[in-house]
């Protein structure tokens, strides 16, 4: 009698796998691929370059290029898990403690600042470092512009800074009206083309102003998604985040996309049903970060399907469970 075989992630073929298409930045997006590169390669990640703070911001002001620090993440996030990559990884990772000029930059942010500065561009220089890394699937640009994340509140005035918005110090009770880009940026060709080619584009987890929508403001980018045939899915953030989302529900989130995405156009959109433990919403709580309300009867006038799942890992910060979203996303990738 013929063994069952084991229920494991199936081995990538880029011919028969669908192909999948991740746009966003930071560590959701990084979250993501981590656990999406366990089932297929055919992955693409357009990574936001709107970084203006940190490590990135500091060689986007010395050297004029793209900032690389959500780029790095998703290579990281991609790099093959072969043994003989994994000091690789680590060399990514590795941010310095000290050495004057070095101090808080990290290894990767360096590297592809002087890979930038060798292939002529930053499109090239994280391509390059791809290969060098061995990635599962695609990392690129949104944009090769360089391009500065403007937030205008309710009250008229500005921020300026993609990092000034995430962590605002001033104005912080005031909402945010919308964002925009100056000067306009416009869309990398090849993600136009690999979002044209896509079967599942999925936006989040990520904040919403400074990781996600910032995607959509860059010309052609939302274009290319509405034309596109491709499922599209929207994985809500599990916390709210003060001075950007504050006493935002699952819709609120949704409707928020929707005024770059044409109505209705989300296929699927993953909301959360996980309690948290006291313990840890206490130290959410002093940040004024509390957990997103999944209201369904309003996320159903919006997006054609909603998935509530347990989709969190219990640990002491409050996350994604990279494996069971990804499972979930490959599973809705092959839905009929």
């Amino acid at each position: 009698m013929a063994q069952k075989r084991k229920n494991t992630p199936s081995s990538s073929n880029k011919n028969s796998d669908p192909h999948i298409v991740v746009i966003g930045g930071g560590t959701g997006i990084h979250g993501l691929l981590r656990g999406l590169k366990k089932y297929t390669d055919n992955i693409t990640a357009i990574v936001t370059m709107m970084d203006s703070g940190g490590s990135s911001g500091r060689l986007r002001d010395e050297f004029g290029h793209l900032p690389p620090g959500d780029s790095r993440q998703a290579l990281v996030a991609l790099t093959n898990d072969d043994r003989s990559l994994l000091i690789l990884r680590q060399l990514f990772n590795y941010r310095f403690a000290k050495g004057e000029g070095l101090e808080g930059h990290s290894f990767g942010n360096l590297f592809l600042t002087a890979l930038t500065e060798v292939t002529g561009g930053a499109d090239k220089a994280i391509a390059q470092a791809g290969r060098i890394l061995g990635i599962k699937g695609k990392v690129m640009p949104v944009t090769l512009t360089s391009s500065n994340l403007v937030a205008r509140l309710e009250d008229g005035s500005e921020i300026v800074g993609e990092t000034n918005i995430d962590v605002r110090k001033e104005k912080v009770n005031i909402p945010i009206d919308y964002v925009y880009l100056d000067p306009k940026a416009y869309a990398y060709a090849p993600a136009i083309e690999e979002i044209a080619k896509a079967d599942i584009v999925v936006l989040g987890p990520g904040d919403l102003y400074t990781s996600i929508i910032p995607n959509l403001l860059v010309d052609g980018i939302a274009e290319a998604i509405n034309f596109s045939k491709a499922k599209k899915v929207y994985a809500c953030n599990l916390m709210t985040k003060h001075g950007e989302s504050d006493n935002f529900k699952a819709s609120d989130f949704i409707r928020e996309i929707h005024n770059y995405l044409e109505d209705g156009s989300i296929d699927y959109a993953i909301l959360n049903k996980s309690s948290f433990p006291e313990k840890i919403l206490k130290r959410y709580s002093k940040e004024l970060a509390f957990p997103v309300e999944s209201d369904l009867a309003e996320c159903e006038k919006m997006a054609k399907n909603i998935l509530v799942k347990d989709l969190v890992i219990q640990g002491t910060l409050i996350r994604h469970d990279e494996g069971k979203l990804a499972r979930l996303i490959i599973n809705i990738a092959s839905r009929k």
